[in-house]
């Protein structure tokens, strides 16, 4: 079913998965599209943000943000056009970065809304290289990882929409940058078109001792986004007094149970001391919301000039988002991965 103006397509929230979301963790429903009262506005969802965090929103475990509640909307920044307007400063045709969920149409008091005018070149873009992934890793790297020319970092998913600009920031600062992949055509896109010096097949058999080669001067600066065997292969390699901004462990987030085998807890917690490792969470807009401006011209300018360079994975239908979802949590993606609601 497509896009249209009598009803409002929503996916909602079935169950709380065990692991893995399924097939029948999300559900297509039917409701009325909105009317605006008073000082809002009703946005029509164009392009729909799909990103790992997501799959937290799904757990009532305890969180930085509320779970999304069984039968609910799944949470999503989205772009939006503005269909009608009762707020001063959003006129109809507007496009706008909100955070409608995955919907068709959505009523907004313009909390957190922000107005991309009428005509913006790539209006989707917003969700990802200038949007939250961009800002991540731009923050991420630069306010926490504070790398100096002739470090080496090391970035997992290296192709995503975070770990490839965190690796082109790096080149961009001086830095020798090795990623992190999985499979050769995702390593060879990171050398080839993102410029990094070298990229390991995360799915080797001897991937502990590829990246230990590929960093032979020991790693400054690891931006932790996954997890598992990654950060395992990272630690030892780690140069005292280095740095590791965390802001995910997606190799995680559908396990049901610790890993098995010996507690390493104070292996590693014996580790991060004798090389006075700084590790260091974020949660973007909580943490440096304040920089979006300063984030925003300098993002903007490399862009333009070609600096950085930016792979979309557009996905057409409200309806393929729970499949595509699924596929994002175990690495299929290659680039960032966004569904085109709208077919104007």
């Amino acid at each position: 079913m497509t896009q249209n103006t009598s009803i409002n397509r929503q996916i909602v929230l079935a169950e709380r998965p065990k692991g893995e979301p399924t097939k029948d963790t999300l559900k297509l429903v039917e409701a009325k599209v909105p009317t605006a009262g008073a000082g809002e506005m009703v946005l029509r969802t164009e392009y729909l943000s799909l990103d790992p965090y997501m799959r937290g929103r799904m757990s009532d475990a305890p969180s930085y943000a509320a779970p999304v509640e069984i039968d609910g909307v799944m949470v999503g920044g989205t772009v939006a056009t503005v269909v009608t307007s009762n707020i001063e400063g959003f006129d109809v045709g507007d496009f706008v970065l909100s955070f409608s969920g995955w919907q068709d149409y959505a009523v907004s008091d313009g909390t957190g809304v922000t107005n991309l005018g009428k005509s913006p070149a790539h209006p989707s873009w917003a969700l990802g290289i200038m949007g939250m992934p961009g800002f991540t890793a731009w923050a991420g790297l630069t306010k926490i990882g504070t790398p100096k020319a002739g470090e080496t970092i090391v970035v997992a998913a290296a192709t995503g929409p975070v770990g490839a600009t965190v690796g082109q920031i790096g080149k961009i600062l001086g830095c020798r940058v090795v990623g992190v992949a999985g499979g050769a055509e995702k390593c060879a896109y990171a050398v080839d078109e993102l410029g990094f010096d070298a990229c390991i097949d995360h799915k080797a058999d001897d991937f502990a001792e590829q990246l230990a080669k590929a960093s032979p001067d020991g790693i400054d600066v690891y931006f932790e986004n996954v997890g598992g065997k990654v950060l395992d292969a990272v630690i030892p390699l780690l140069n005292p007094n280095a740095r590791m901004p965390v802001c995910g462990l997606v190799s995680q987030y559908n396990a049901t149970e610790l890993p098995s085998g010996p507690d390493r807890m104070n292996w590693l917690m014996g580790q991060i001391l004798r090389k006075k490792v700084k590790v260091q969470g974020f949660i973007i807009f909580d943490d440096f919301g304040h920089l979006y401006p300063e984030f925003a011209k300098e993002m903007g300018a490399w862009v333009e000039t070609g600096k950085v360079k930016y792979r979309e994975e557009m996905i057409d239908g409200l309806e393929n988002a729970p499949e595509a979802f699924i596929g994002l949590l175990n690495g299929d993606n290659f680039g960032k991965r966004v569904i085109r609601v709208s077919e104007k």
